[in-house]
């Protein structure tokens, strides 16, 4: 319980602590967008890698170095809310994260999560999450990677299991062939979500795949993208099994 206690002690007082500094940031951004938008990026950063620390998780990474230079769609398989601050600590470009519409109601992480470019998509409206797409598709054409889980939620299954991704979000890459890198994340729900609330010393590993390029894939891959890179994902969860 003391590692709860003190993660969710330091994020109540980050996120009061906010306050002034989105008013800096607001003035920065006035300024010069691209210098408020790395500040922002790098302070949540530092408090993500802070609340780790606080976990004392181990973590292995393998295949940092396939992610390019340049703007792409990270797919991941989901389990924790830790998923988010492990990958995105890691992040060296501007990028946003597709999240729940309910995350947009959350007084002041709300306000850190616009900053960020990251989207709040309603699974319940076709058009508003068709919206939120279109959003995403141009944030990918000006530079802004982003990151979306589409098994649409947190898997609650069996360790190696997954649920099926939905179609959607691959649409940001197709429509842009910017590459995806899928993001493969063992034993992360053994932070918290398997004895909540409590918070364990544990080892995951996370392993980045190297890049898709939709327009390079044969015609049948491209069409079910979504299985292709689901695929992927799942064989590479089950060969890091024996690592954690």
């Amino acid at each position: 319980m003391f590692r709860f206690i003190c993660v969710v002690i330091f994020l109540v007082t980050f996120l009061i602590l906010s306050i002034p500094v989105f008013l800096v940031e607001w003035i920065i951004g006035k300024f010069n967008r691209q210098k408020r938008d790395y500040s922002s990026l790098r302070i949540v950063q530092w408090a993500f890698k802070v609340i780790l620390k606080f976990t004392s998780v181990k973590t292995t990474v393998i295949g940092e170095e396939h992610v390019p230079d340049e703007p792409v769609l990270f797919i991941g398989n989901h389990r924790s809310f830790f998923d988010i601050l492990l990958t995105y600590s890691r992040c060296r470009r501007l990028t946003g994260y597709v999240a729940k519409k309910e995350m947009e109601h959350i007084p002041l992480l709300s306000t850190w999560m616009r900053y960020l470019y990251c989207l709040f998509l309603d699974r319940e409206n076709p058009k508003e999450g068709l919206k939120t797409i279109l959003q995403a598709i141009d944030y990918v054409k000006n530079g802004i990677s982003i990151c979306i889980f589409p098994e649409g939620t947190r898997n609650k299954g069996e360790e190696l299991s997954m649920l099926p991704f939905k179609d959607g979000a691959f649409k940001i890459a197709t429509k842009t062939n910017c590459a995806i890198i899928p993001v493969s994340m063992n034993n992360t729900c053994a932070i918290f979500e398997k004895q909540f609330p409590r918070i364990k010393k544990v080892h995951v590993v996370i392993e980045y795949g190297e890049p898709i390029y939709p327009n390079n894939l044969d015609k049948e891959d491209k069409k079910h993208i979504g299985s292709y890179v689901q695929n992927i994902i799942q064989e590479t969860i089950r060969k890091n099994a024996d690592l954690v």
